[in-house]
């Protein structure tokens, strides 16, 4: 799993909730970033990545990169504001702040690979 935050802290405890959770994580601190993983690492099956970024890819147009480029890779979407935009197919949304089963249960509605 790649989970995509710019902001450190809150990578770092989404990290922690997700490994603690049995995942295998990487991370990334940017959309550009997470684009080159996704690119050397075939075996990721899913991204969770917040959708207020800097730069000129925010989540959701990296959600959509995704989904275009590799379709099976599953979308989770978080974000303390609501969303202004539609999200790519399938790609689910949680709300900030959220719990680690919060978190959990929205993973555990993917469809397994």
């Amino acid at each position: 799993m790649l989970v995509v935050e710019d902001e450190p802290l809150v990578r770092l405890v989404t990290v922690e909730l997700l490994e603690d959770a049995g995942y295998e994580i990487l991370e990334a601190p940017n959309a550009k970033l997470a684009i080159e993983i996704l690119e050397s690492r075939p075996d990721i099956r899913i991204v969770v990545t917040d959708v207020t970024m800097p730069g000129d890819i925010d989540g959701v147009k990296l959600a959509y990169y995704i989904r275009d480029k590799w379709p099976p890779i599953y979308l989770l979407l978080v974000s303390a504001r609501p969303l202004e935009h539609p999200l790519p197919e399938q790609a689910r949304f949680l709300p900030k702040p959220f719990s680690r089963n919060q978190l959990v249960a929205s993973l555990g509605s993917f469809s397994p690979v």
